[in-house]
């Protein structure tokens, strides 16, 4: 591979208010991506035409004995996967069964046979879209006074800045696959009530535990304008409860393993469900968590429901909360 280029810094001598563009930017070396699995339309990803993108960066990953390591700080600047999957047209193999499309997700691997995992929704539904690029050039963020340096990447890169932990940033990605939640969930829209008693928590095929009372945790509340993909505005009200993450540490691990490629399905009593990363519920520097709201009074919807502060839409807010199931994918 040919050493990256180099494109004079715009603004070297600190001259305007962006603090992100004093330093050179290199240009990234990288191979086709292919786009393949649930969709129409497979193939090789052109990049001519789509808009550029620019995000930052504290690069940080994980050390064998589960601290924290941090790498750099940069400016990326690249494709995204909205605008990179936008023209797909998917062809869910479970269609039939469920056919919203809050149960996708992609699998993301690059030449050495990394995978990641990111969901549907975290490209398509965030209030801030455009978060997850492919990096084709990069620029360091220097501190003004250590003028600290940090290695410079030399591949094209995944790069998802709404990632506290970066494990999910792979060099090199050569393949995106769409796919759906593989397992048959029987579905009843039509319900009444449409109420749980509690919810299972499972690993694949193997269950941790039953949840039937409020958990022990700090109660948050969050003001939202909840807003839904089809039927547009729900209410205004804040939503109190928990953060999903706070309950999860006693039945998973934080690991690279479980950032870079596992997933939630969240099923309601009536077969609603949708999917969320590992990294979007455990692993976000944003703040904008995923709450479990007890509603134990209300008939249509309790006794849990899922409220993602994360998202734009309403859509991936399951109700009647039956069960949260972790998956692991794409091992090499």
């Amino acid at each position: 591979m040919r050493e990256p280029t180099v494109t004079p810094a715009p603004d070297a001598g600190d001259r305007n208010n962006n603090f992100y563009d004093n330093t050179e930017t290199h240009e990234l070396q990288g191979s086709d991506i292919e786009i393949t699995g649930e969709i129409e339309n497979p193939g090789i990803v052109n990049l001519s035409g789509l808009t550029r993108h620019s995000v930052i960066v504290k690069e940080t990953v994980l050390k064998d004995d589960g601290t924290d390591a941090f790498t750099g700080a940069y400016r990326y600047d690249g494709y995204s996967l909205f605008d990179i999957l936008s023209d797909r047209i998917i062809k869910k193999k479970n269609a039939a069964e469920f056919k919203p499309i809050i149960d996708l997700y992609v699998e993301i691997e690059n030449a050495d046979g990394d995978k990641v995992v990111l969901s549907w929704g975290e490209i398509y539904y965030p209030n801030f879209l455009n978060n997850s690029i492919i990096a084709t050039s990069v620029a360091p963020i220097v501190p003004s006074k250590t003028k600290d340096q940090w290695p410079l990447p030399v591949k094209r890169k995944l790069v998802i800045a709404t990632d506290l932990i970066t494990e999910r940033n792979i060099s090199n990605p050569t393949k995106i696959t769409v796919k759906s939640y593989s397992r048959s969930i029987p579905v009843n829209r039509d319900l009444t009530p449409l109420y749980s008693n509690g919810f299972s928590i499972t690993e694949g095929q193997h269950p941790l535990a039953e949840i039937s009372d409020s958990p022990k945790l700090q109660a948050e509340t969050v003001h939202t304008i909840f807003y839904g993909r089809g039927r547009g505005i729900h209410s205004t009200q804040p939503f109190t409860g928990f953060y999903l993450k706070d309950l999860f540490p006693k039945y998973f691990a934080f690991t690279k393993e479980n950032i870079q490629r596992a997933f939630f399905v969240l099923v309601g009593k009536d077969g609603y469900r949708s999917v969320y990363s590992f990294s979007e519920i455990m692993n976000r520097n944003d703040q904008a968590e995923i709450l479990l709201v007890p509603c134990k009074e209300e008939k249509d919807g309790g006794q849990f429901r899922i409220f993602p502060s994360c998202d734009f839409f309403s859509d991936r807010a399951v109700k009647a909360l039956s069960e949260i199931c972790l998956e692991i994918k794409g091992s090499k």
